[in-house]
């Protein structure tokens, strides 16, 4: 994938997590195994219907995924994502750095 499309993909990662109920979810998911919709429910004050509508959303951005356990969906954390969009993180914290070392650099040049 490129460069480009990396970044679009991630800007999807991004905005998923930035609601604060998916959030919630993606940090219930990070405990590991798989959840139902029920046990993700009652650690929310929303409805099955709108829990399973973030849940979607999150499936969509890759941070989630169901998995088929009898007549039931079970929902676990999709790590790939994530980390993806730690190591996008990193490299912007890297590129800030530089940045800020150049920038130190120049002041220091110019005034002393």
């Amino acid at each position: 994938m490129s460069a480009d499309k990396e970044q679009i993909g991630l800007a999807g990662v991004f905005a998923a997590l930035g609601d604060p109920t998916r959030l919630r979810l993606v940090t219930l998911l990070c405990a590991g195994g798989l959840f139902s919709i029920a046990q993700l429910t009652t650690s929310t004050d929303l409805s099955r219907q709108a829990v399973t509508k973030h849940l979607q959303v999150l499936a969509d951005a890759g941070l989630v995924r169901d998995v088929k356990v009898g007549r039931e969906r079970r929902w676990q954390l999709a790590p790939e994502r994530i980390d993806e969009a730690r190591r996008s993180l990193d490299a912007i914290g890297r590129q800030w750095e530089a940045a800020l070392g150049r920038l130190k650099r120049f002041v220091e040049a110019e005034g002393g």
